[in-house]
C-alpha cells in the first residue's frame, strides 16, 4: 500500500506540475535538432558530389590539351593511371597507420573480382580519351552521359523486370536531348563516327564501372578498394600502350596487326615521359584521386538519388571548359539539349510519393 501510495503521488506531481510537457518539449527539440543535423550532413554531401563532378567535369578539356601538345592517348593514359595508382598508395599507408581500427582487408576472391571490375574503369578511361581525339570535347560528354540510359537498361535484365513509366519518360526525354545536343537535327554538321563509336562505348563501360564499384566488396574502406579496382584498370592501359605505341616500334608482326585497323603511325615513337610532369599530375589528381574521394564522403550523405542529380553537373561544366579554354563552339541549341539531359536525371532520381510519405514518418 505504501509503495502505490507513493507511486501515485509521484503521478500527481508530474501532473500537477506539467513535468510531462517539459518531457514531450525535450523530446521535440530533440527532434528538431536531428532534422537540423540530417540536413546539414546532406548539404555538406552534395557540397563534396557537386565538387568531385564539376572536377572531374574540367578532365577532357586537360586530355584535348595533352593532345595538342602532342602527347598520345597512351601516354595521356598511363601517367594518369600511374600517378593515381602511386597517390592512393600514399594516402592508403597514411591511413592505415593512422586509423584506430584495423581495416578490412580483401579476400583472394575479392581481390580477383575487383581487378576485372577495374577493367571497365581503364577502358572508360580509354574509349573516352580516344572519343575526344576525334570529336569535340561537348559531344563527347554528351555521349558519354548516355550511360544514364544504359545503366536503366543494365538494371532491367539483372531486375529481370521493365522499368516503371517514369525511366522510360527519362529515357525518351536524354535521347531526345542527346539529339540536339549533338546537334544532329543540322544536315551540314559532320561527326566523325569514329568519336560517336568510342563516346558510345565510353558510356557502356563506365555503365559497368558504376554497376560493380557499388556492389562489389563495399565493406572495404575506400582507398583499398580503389587502388584494386585502378591495378586492373592499369593492366588494360599499359596493354594499350605495349600495342598501340611501344610494340610496334620494335615487333613488325605487331605492327603489321596494327595497321589493320588504322593508317596512323604518328603514335608509333619511344614514351614522352615528359607527360608526367606536365599533365600527368592534373589527370591524376582530377581524375583518379579527387573525385574518388569526394564521391565516397559525399554519397552516404547525400544519398543515391540527390547524389546522382548533383553529380549530373560534370555535364555543364565540360562543355564550360571546353568553351572557355579549348574555343569550342556551343550553339543554344546544344544547350537546350544539356538541360534536357538534366532534366531527365532529375527526373529518374526524384524519390516517388510514397517513398517522400515514409519519408515523412521516419
Amino acid at each position: 500500500m505504501k509503495i502505490a501510495a507513493s507511486l501515485l503521488a509521484v503521478i500527481l506531481f508530474i501532473y500537477h506540475t506539467d513535468v510531462s510537457g517539459y518531457f514531450n518539449y525535450y523530446i521535440v527539440t530533440l527532434q528538431a535538432v536531428k532534422k537540423i543535423m540530417k540536413k546539414k550532413n546532406i548539404l555538406k554531401g552534395v557540397l563534396f558530389v557537386g565538387i568531385g563532378a564539376s572536377i572531374y567535369g574540367m578532365l577532357a578539356t586537360f586530355v584535348k590539351m595533352a593532345y595538342h601538345d602532342g602527347y598520345t592517348t597512351s601516354e595521356v593514359t598511363t601517367s594518369q593511371f600511374l600517378l593515381g595508382l602511386i597517390g592512393l598508395l600514399i594516402l592508403n599507408f597514411i591511413q592505415t597507420i593512422t586509423s584506430k581500427q584495423k581495416l578490412s582487408s580483401p579476400s583472394s576472391k575479392e581481390v580477383k573480382m575487383l581487378m576485372i571490375a577495374g577493367t571497365s574503369l581503364g577502358c572508360t578511361s580509354l574509349f573516352y580519351y580516344i572519343a575526344v581525339q576525334y570529336i569535340n570535347v561537348s559531344i563527347a560528354i554528351v555521349l558519354l552521359m548516355q550511360s544514364v540510359w544504359f545503366s536503366v537498361v543494365v538494371e532491367s535484365i539483372i531486375a529481370k523486370k521493365l522499368p516503371n513509366a517514369r525511366k522510360v519518360v527519362s529515357v525518351i526525354i536524354v535521347l531526345a536531348g542527346t539529339i540536339l545536343a549533338t546537334n544532329l537535327i543540322n544536315m551540314d554538321i559532320e561527326l566523325d563516327w569514329h568519336g560517336i563509336f568510342w563516346g558510345l562505348m565510353a558510356a557502356a563501360s563506365y555503365t559497368m564501372t558504376m554497376f560493380t564499384s557499388n556492389t562489389l566488396a563495399t565493406h572495404l574502406p575506400v582507398f583499398r578498394k580503389s587502388i584494386i579496382m585502378l591495378c586492373g584498370g592499369a593492366v588494360v592501359v599499359f596493354a594499350f600502350l605495349f600495342f598501340a605505341q611501344i610494340g610496334p616500334m620494335y615487333f613488325d608482326g605487331l605492327k603489321s596487326v596494327y595497321l589493320n585497323f588504322t593508317d596512323n603511325t604518328e603514335h608509333i615513337h619511344s614514351f614522352n615521359y615528359s607527360i608526367f610532369w606536365t599533365y600527368g599530375f592534373i589527370l591524376a589528381l582530377f581524375g583518379t584521386i579527387v573525385p574518388p574521394i569526394l564521391f565516397n564522403i559525399g554519397f552516404p550523405n547525400a544519398g543515391l538519388g540527390l547524389g546522382s542529380i548533383v553529380s549530373s553537373l560534370e555535364l555543364p561544366v565540360s562543355v564550360t571548359m571546353a568553351f572557355v579554354l579549348l574555343g569550342e563552339k556551343v550553339l543554344l541549341i546544344q544547350w537546350g539539349g544539356i538541360i534536357l539531359i538534366l532534366f531527365a536525371i532529375v527526373l529518374m532520381n526524384l524519390p516517388a510519393k510514397k517513398e517522400l510519405k515514409v519519408a515523412e514518418v521516419i
